[in-house]
């Protein structure tokens, strides 16, 4: 049996519901509430149980239909579903299918559109790369202004490159096409691109619920290079000293927030947390700040010096940057 999982919103921490364990159950979903009523009517696709747990309106889990056998047959049933429901319900659907795993590299179960990936729940990974530049013994980030035609986060600030992992491609050719569509980076620089690990975080926004995980990558360009977006989605980058970077996400909001996740990692290795940031209550502040995706704390750059395990806060702040499921 193939469950989608309803999300509670009344219970404590917004926590999804689980209520069978057999081992045929598999949940790779978690639909928020106010969504699920979009879904009854497609009795062909959805499969809503008679009875009732918790006093709900439904029972704790929907199962795609029986009948629907094959990752095809799935994947073309819920396809349609989310073409009837359309951009009134699903905003910003652009054909681009993403995979749909109980984890990363696990058999597929069907695949999804992508703009209805947080209206399902699913889980999702994407690439998500640092490029910068070593000027006078100092690291500075390319940061690029996302486009104020994007449907999400429009004409915020974001990372050099970045992009969700779609169906049939590995992370490694993923990134060489991001970097060549987003910023101009040919193959011969992005095959340098180094993975150094990941990030996660749940989020959950009235209909949407975001399960992520973002593999993280530092690429260290030529002096001389100079980003050219060739897909339309950037307006504009801009070379700043990474300090600057730590300030502005400290001050404002003016980063997409999981783009801010994945800085705040390349920030913590690469020893450019200030000082101020760096004592007992700016560390906590900073991890509250991720812990809400709203970053914003009232500290000055100032020292740069690398954050050391003696430092309070130290693991609360690496764990706040993993807060999701990474697997």
């Amino acid at each position: 049996m193939m469950c989608f999982v309803y999300l509670n919103l009344k219970l404590p921490h917004k926590t999804a519901l689980v209520i069978s364990k057999a081992s045929s159950t598999r949940f790779i979903c978690a639909i928020v509430l106010l969504f699920v009523e979009h879904l009854r009517g497609f009795d062909d696709v959805f499969v809503f149980p008679k009875h009732k747990h918790n006093g709900g309106p439904y029972s704790d889990f929907v199962s795609l239909h029986p009948m629907l056998k094959t990752s095809e047959e799935r994947t073309s049933a819920v396809g349609y579903v989310v073409e009837r429901l359309g951009e009134e319900q699903i905003p910003g659907i652009r054909s681009e299918l993403y995979p749909v795993t109980s984890s990363f590299g696990a058999p597929i179960f069907f695949s999804l559109e992508r703009a209805a990936a947080p209206y399902f729940g699913i889980k999702v990974y994407g690439v998500q790369m640092n490029g910068y530049v070593e000027l006078n013994e100092q690291k500075h980030l390319w940061i690029g202004k996302r486009s104020d035609q994007k449907t999400t986060y429009p004409g915020m600030l974001d990372e050099l490159v970045a992009g969700g992992l779609p169906h049939g491609i590995d992370c490694q050719q993923n990134l060489a096409k991001e970097c060549e569509e987003e910023a101009g980076i040919p193959t011969s620089i992005s095959i340098n691109a180094i993975p150094v690990g990941a990030v996660s975080y749940n989020d959950i926004d009235e209909y949407r619920y975001k399960r992520d995980v973002l593999f993280c990558y530092d690429l260290k360009l030529p002096k001389d290079f100079i980003p050219k977006n060739e897909d339309g989605e950037v307006d504009s980058f801009k070379l700043i000293p990474v300090t600057e970077v730590a300030e502005v996400i400290c001050k404002t909001e003016f980063f997409k927030p999981n783009c801010a996740l994945v800085i705040i990692d390349f920030l913590f290795r690469h020893g450019r947390l200030s000082q101020s940031i760096q004592d007992g209550f700016g560390i906590s502040r900073l991890c509250e700040c991720v812990l809400l995706e709203t970053i914003y704390c009232n500290y000055t750059v100032d020292k740069v010096k690398y954050i050391t395990p003696e430092y309070h806060g130290y693991l609360d702040l690496l764990r706040s940057l993993r807060i999701g499921d990474c697997s």
